[in-house]
C-alpha cells in the first residue's frame, strides 16, 4: 500500500473550507472537477457508513463507484471526514480530509491518500507513483477556500 500526505495553512475560517468536503455536489466540485454525480444512497446518523454513488470523469470515460464514509468528526473547531472506495476492481483508495481551526480566519488542513493494489501485478506501478497530484490538489483547496 502506497501512502501519500500534505498539510498547508488556509487563510479562511473553518466552515468557508468544509463545506467544499461537506457540502453540495457544485462545491465539490470546485475542488474536485472531474467529480461529476454525488448521490446519497444510505446516509447514517452519524454519517460513517453512509454510501454514496459518485461518478468520476477521465477524459470522456465515466467511472461509477460508491464511496463510503469511514470516519467522520464535525466539531467547531476540527472536522474530519475519510473515505473509502474501490475503484475499477483494481485498487483501494481511501482519502482524509482534516480541518484545524488555528485563528478565527486561518485554517490547517491536512490531506491524507492511501492506494492498496487489490492484483499482484500492478503493485509495481505503485513504485513510480509519487505525490504531485497531491500537491496540485491542496493547493486547489487553498485557492479556492481563499477565494471564498
Amino acid at each position: 500500500m502506497k501512502k501519500w500526505s500534505r498539510e498547508i495553512e488556509i487563510n479562511a475560517p473553518i466552515e468557508d473550507v468544509w463545506v467544499l468536503f461537506n457540502g453540495s455536489l457544485e462545491e465539490m466540485q470546485k475542488i474536485m472537477p472531474q467529480v461529476v454525480e454525488n448521490k446519497p444512497i444510505t446516509i447514517t446518523d452519524d454519517m460513517v457508513g453512509s454510501i454514496y454513488s459518485q461518478k468520476y470523469k477521465e477524459g470522456k470515460r465515466v467511472m461509477e463507484y460508491e464511496v463510503e464514509t469511514l470516519e467522520y468528526k464535525n466539531a467547531s473547531d476540527e472536522k474530519m471526514v475519510k473515505v473509502g472506495f474501490t475503484l475499477s476492481n483494481m485498487f483501494e483508495i481511501t482519502a482524509k480530509y482534516e480541518l484545524g481551526k488555528l485563528e478565527e480566519n486561518k485554517t490547517f488542513f491536512k490531506y491524507t491518500t492511501t492506494n492498496k493494489p487489490l492484483k499482484w501485478f500492478i503493485k509495481p506501478f505503485l513504485l513510480f507513483g509519487n505525490d504531485k497530484v497531491v500537491v496540485k490538489f491542496v493547493q486547489r483547496v487553498k485557492d479556492v477556500a481563499e477565494k471564498r
